[in-house]
């Protein structure tokens, strides 16, 4: 087993062992693959930490998830989704090669601050661009995680529960 597949089971592994209410933990996992999927890069940490008490969220799944949907395999596609729908439904005319320079920026070595004020130089149309694009994008990953990880965590809290009561029959 290679270093990247013992990094994925690891992080599986961490998810399923989750404990508390499946709610919450669904909670933070929809939490998770909505921020992980906006086009928010160098905000999702911040954005997690203030939004996971808001909606009683688990931080720790809201955390995994949006890792999961949001790593160097998934930023272009995202990306260039969240431009295709935001040029779409509003008036704006945005070039892809002013959204790869976003992203350009967004990915580059600097620190947070120098990313901050290079998004910050963007414009208003890109940035309403790129978050409706996202928000409309993320919308229904969120809602079929949100169903998929409720059911999952449920059926494992129903296993944990039956593993642990003593079979008084045998």
């Amino acid at each position: 087993m290679n270093k990247f597949q013992r990094v994925l089971r690891y992080y599986k592994l961490r998810f399923l062992r989750l404990k508390g209410d499946p709610k919450h933990l669904a909670r933070g996992a929809a939490l998770g693959i909505f921020i992980g999927i906006t086009p928010t890069i160098p905000l999702h940490t911040i954005a997690i930490l203030i939004a996971a008490p808001l909606f009683r969220a688990n931080l720790i799944a809201a955390f995994l998830t949006s890792v999961a949907f949001c790593n160097p395999l998934t930023y272009f596609p995202q990306y260039y989704l969240s431009w295709l729908i935001g040029n779409a439904l509003t008036p704006y005319n945005l070039t892809w090669a002013r959204i790869k320079g976003v992203l350009d920026i967004v990915l580059s070595g600097s620190g947070i601050q120098d990313k901050l004020i290079a998004l910050s130089e963007l414009g208003v149309d890109t940035v309403i661009v790129l978050c409706l694009g996202g928000t409309i994008l993320a919308i229904p990953f969120t809602v079929a995680g949100y169903i998929l990880t409720y059911k999952l965590f449920k059926k494992l809290q129903h296993k944990r529960k039956y593993k642990k009561q003593p079979d008084y029959f045998s």
